[in-house]
C-alpha cells in the first residue's frame, strides 16, 4: 500500500464530513429522531415498519409462514420505510425502534401495544406468541436459538462488511475485501458443514432460524445479493446451495421476500402489503 493511501487517525475522532459510499447521506454518529413522522396504522393487530432487506425479509417472510400456517391470526399491515430517504430516523418510527434500523414492529393485540425491535427479537415473538415454527424439544429449540444467534452476530461482516466494501465502498481497497471475503468465506463453509448432516438449521424441522439465515446466506448463494456469486465460489458450497433452493421454494418465502420491495422486477415487488389479495 502506498503512502499517499495510508490514514493516520486523530487523537479525538469528529464527524466532519460525509463518508462517501452509497449510504453516506443517512450515516450519523448520533441516534434519535431528525423529524416529526407519524405513522399510518393499519386494521390489523400486526403492523410493520420496513423494506426488503434481508433483515427486512425476515419479518415479512415469518408472517408469511404463519399464515400459510392458517394462523389468521398473524394477518397484517406492512408500510415501507425508504431508509435512503431517512424515515427511520422519524419520530414514530424512533419510539418504536431507538436503534432507527428496519424491520420495527407494533403489536396492537397487547394493551398497551408491545413494541419489538431487531429483526431476531421479532422472530422469536412471534415464534412464542404462536408457539410455532420453534421445536419443542429444549435440546431442539437451543440448537434453533444457537444458529439463530450465529446469524445475529455473523451478518454484520457478510452485510457491513463484504458487502459495503464490495459492492456499496466509493473505491475498491483490497485490504478489507479481502479480509471480509475471508470471513464469509469462512461462515459459508460453516453453514456447508452443518449443512451437509442437516436438512434444516436445526435439523428435520424448518424453523425460525432458516427464516433468519435465508435472506442472507441463501440470497448470497442464490446471487441475489452483492452480484458475488462467482466472486465467492458459491457454487462450492453444495449442501448451502441445496438449502437455498429447497427454502426459497416455499410459498411463505416467495411472498415475504417481495413485501416492501421497491425494486427489481415488477413481479416481484410490494411496496405495501395490507392482505393476501395484494400478492
Amino acid at each position: 500500500m502506498s503512502d499517499q493511501n495510508q490514514y493516520t487517525p486523530p487523537k479525538v475522532w469528529t464527524w466532519d464530513s460525509e463518508s462517501g459510499g452509497k449510504f453516506a447521506s443517512i450515516n450519523r454518529p448520533i441516534a434519535g429522531a431528525t423529524h416529526d413522522k407519524t405513522l399510518p396504522i393499519g386494521e390489523h393487530a400486526f403492523q410493520l415498519y420496513s423494506l426488503a432487506t434481508p433483515n427486512g425479509q425476515k419479518a415479512a417472510i415469518m408472517f408469511e409462514e404463519l399464515l400459510e400456517l392458517g394462523l389468521t391470526d398473524a394477518e397484517y399491515d406492512a408500510y415501507l420505510i425508504s431508509i435512503g430517504d431517512g424515515d427511520q430516523f422519524g419520530s414514530d418510527f424512533v419510539d418504536i425502534n431507538p436503534n432507527s434500523k428496519i424491520p420495527a414492529l407494533m403489536d396492537h393485540s397487547t394493551t398497551p401495544p408491545t413494541r419489538i425491535f431487531e429483526s431476531g427479537s421479532i422472530l422469536q415473538y412471534l415464534a412464542e406468541k404462536f408457539d410455532v415454527l420453534i421445536p419443542k424439544d429444549l435440546k431442539a429449540k437451543t440448537e434453533c436459538r444457537n444458529w439463530l444467534f450465529w446469524q445475529m452476530g455473523s451478518a454484520p461482516y457478510l452485510g457491513g462488511g463484504f458487502g459495503h466494501f464490495y459492492s456499496y465502498a466509493p473505491t475498491k481497497m483490497q485490504y478489507p475485501i479481502d479480509r471480509f471475503t475471508m470471513e464469509t468465506k469462512r461462515q459459508l463453509d460453516v453453514l456447508n458443514r452443518h449443512l451437509s448432516a442437516n436438512e434444516y438449521m436445526a435439523g428435520d424441522e424448518y424453523s425460525i432460524a432458516d427464516i433468519a439465515i435465508w435472506p442472507w446466506y441463501g440470497s448470497l448463494v442464490l446471487g441475489d445479493i452483492y452480484d458475488a456469486a462467482e466472486f465467492l465460489d458459491v457454487a462450492s458450497y453444495t449442501h448451502v446451495v441445496r438449502w437455498a433452493k429447497q427454502v426459497s421454494k416455499r410459498p411463505g418465502v416467495k411472498r415475504g421476500r417481495r413485501v416492501n420491495r421497491t425494486w427489481g422486477p415488477e413481479e416481484e415487488q410490494l411496496a405495501e402489503r395490507h392482505s393476501s389479495s395484494d400478492f
